[in-house]
């Protein structure tokens, strides 16, 4: 093995090799440039393409003689499967989904918020380790899973405390969607609280504030743009939950405030269209993209929401 000289020159590198390493850098530089171009419009053309098919199929649902959009907006009764006369108004469904969403979030929002903040603010660097872990494999838990626990383990439990609870009831989903957003809350909120300049703390400690008065008087306000967001995010998730729905909240179209009961959701009743015997031609078949088009202008709202939020109440640290 032979080496240099000492006391010899190094060679610098020739003006074609600089050349050719600013070309091979260029050329490096636009393929990233390309793929991340072909990403995004993929992205683009791919949220274009369900716009498109949501809002044909919804027109055609809406252009059968059957149909009233009056009633599809302002009707309280779904029926579009059985008797003579169908009936297409969509509020039973989306009373369905709000009910089961509304039990989610008082389950995930404030257990979420309060680990969050022991997390970030309490716990010690090994309970941290442990708990993130944990909590992110509950968030790996797929969907189906969480249905079958609710039928087979939250609805039994609910019906030995009270017989008023039907086998398939909204409060029990409501309990597992809940369960599967904890995650979410708890996992943003957390890095939002975090996100807070230590030296806000530290001003506080400085003047007699308690860790107590630190926590929910400080941080808390400093991180609420991100907590909000994190909230709004778990309500588009609840609100868009099919397999729990589907397994443990029932099927049945109704207008009810009684989680006691079950109730059928928007994604609950897609499923049942599509798995179902439904003929392709029929309005059963059609109605599902209308019900489609409904639940995606619902999570469009709640997404612009939590961007104005966010922008609203953002907080800017240096």
């Amino acid at each position: 093995m032979t080496s240099a000289s000492p006391g010899l020159p190094i060679a610098a590198p020739t003006a074609g090799g600089r050349a050719r390493s600013r070309l091979g850098r260029k050329v490096f530089d636009g393929f990233v440039t390309a793929c991340l171009a072909s990403c995004a419009t993929f992205s683009i053309l791919t949220t274009l393409a369900i716009i498109v098919v949501l809002a044909v199929e919804t027109v055609r649902f809406f252009a059968l003689p059957e149909v009233s959009f009056v009633e599809f907006i302002s009707g309280t009764e779904w029926n579009p499967l059985l008797g003579a006369t169908k009936h297409f108004g969509i509020w039973p469904l989306i009373c369905g989904t709000f009910l089961v969403t509304v039990v989610a979030m008082l389950v995930a929002i404030p257990f979420g918020l309060v680990t969050a903040i022991y997390l970030s603010e309490y716990a010690p660097r090994g309970v941290r380790a442990v708990i993130k872990p944990v909590l992110e494999v509950l968030a790996g838990v797929p969907t189906v899973v969480y249905g079958f626990f609710a039928l087979t383990v939250i609805t039994p439990f609910l019906r030995n405390i009270s017989s008023t609870f039907e086998i398939y009831n909204v409060f029990s989903a409501g309990l597992a969607v809940g369960i599967m957003c904890l995650p979410i809350v708890c996992s943003m909120s957390e890095d939002a609280l975090r996100a807070v300049p230590v030296s806000l703390r530290a001003g506080a400690y400085g003047v007699g504030a308690t860790k107590f008065d630190v926590s929910v008087k400080v941080v808390v306000p400093g991180a609420l743009s991100g907590i909000v967001a994190a909230s709004l995010l778990a309500i588009a998730r609840a609100v868009g939950e099919t397999m729990i729905v589907a397994l443990a909240a029932g099927n049945l179209a109704r207008m009810t405030l009684d989680v006691r009961e079950g109730a059928q959701t928007m994604t609950a009743y897609m499923v049942q269209i599509f798995l179902g015997d439904a003929s392709n031609f029929g309005p059963e078949y059609f109605s599902s993209y209308a019900v489609a088009a409904t639940l995606f202008i619902i999570t469009f709202l709640f997404t612009v929401l939590g961007h104005r939020i966010r922008v609203r109440f953002r907080e800017v640290y240096e």
